[in-house]
């Protein structure tokens, strides 16, 4: 298994290498810019290619890219739908300039367009991204607040589907619990990872975030709590990071909190 955490790049992006060796992780995520702002990613050419020197020679990947949170693929506004696109592209194209395989991204709130329509609306600017070779695009499973997607696996098995983009999915485990999949006991886990491979697919599982919740299964509410410290890990947290995956993909974790 692969498992690392989310590092920080201020200083330049090689720090989160050198952060990622501190604390003995052997892949990593990184935020390419402030995500609280429409920022370009700030990437230099020769902090770029430390950056991948660094982790090569140090065996460290794969390594996500979250985009920004801002970011709202499932709106019917057109003005965010198209800085959230100008968003994305900006963060592949640094993702393919850093060597890193993954950016990561939520779907957003549909805000009145409905279920059916958000989807669609996320499918659709998803289709509109120039992704380069060797980068994919992660969609994240969401704590399920308010309109925003992806609390569902079939939320995430129709962008899959409806989209034209190879794209797979992350799972983030305080997500999941917060959106109803009860991960505190063994059998939960199991449960869990059964429906999404029945809905979903567990060949499209390439990252999860490992987080705990302070919150109640089921009560949409999206707030971390350490491993081991909140309520998603009373029975068990760390299973749901060692689920099975088809043989031929490297199994991987991130801790955000």
């Amino acid at each position: 298994m692969r498992i690392g955490a989310h590092t920080s790049i201020a200083g330049g992006v090689p720090n989160a290498v050198d952060e990622q060796l501190d604390i003995g992780g052997n892949c990593g995520q990184i935020f390419s810019h402030s995500p609280q702002v429409w920022q370009d990613p700030a990437v230099g050419d020769q902090e770029a290619a430390e950056f991948r020197e660094m982790a090569e020679e140090n065996d460290l990947g794969p390594w996500v890219i979250h985009s920004s949170y801002l970011v709202n693929l499932c709106t019917p506004k057109d003005d965010l739908r198209e800085k959230s696109i100008d968003s994305m592209q900006k963060e592949v194209d640094a993702a393919d300039k850093l060597g890193i395989e993954y950016v990561n991204v939520h779907l957003g709130a549909h805000t009145g367009a409905g279920v059916d329509g958000g989807l669609d609306n996320a499918a659709s600017a998803l289709d509109e991204l120039d992704v380069p070779d060797g980068v994919t695009v992660l969609v994240e499973s969401d704590a399920g607040s308010g309109t925003k997607l992806g609390g569902d696996f079939e939320h995430l098995a129709a962008v899959l589907d409806r989209s034209e983009q190879d794209l797979d999915v992350c799972l983030d485990t305080a997500h999941m619990f917060a959106a109803g999949y009860d991960l505190s006991t063994p059998e939960g886990v199991e449960e869990t990872v059964a429906e999404f491979d029945d809905v979903v697919g567990l060949e499209h599982l390439e990252c999860v975030h490992l987080n705990d919740s302070k919150h109640e299964c089921g009560t949409n509410k999206d707030e971390h709590a350490h491993i081991g410290e909140g309520l998603a890990s009373r029975g068990t947290s760390s299973e749901c990071g060692s689920c099975e995956a088809p043989s031929d993909r490297r199994e991987r974790g991130a801790s955000e909190t």
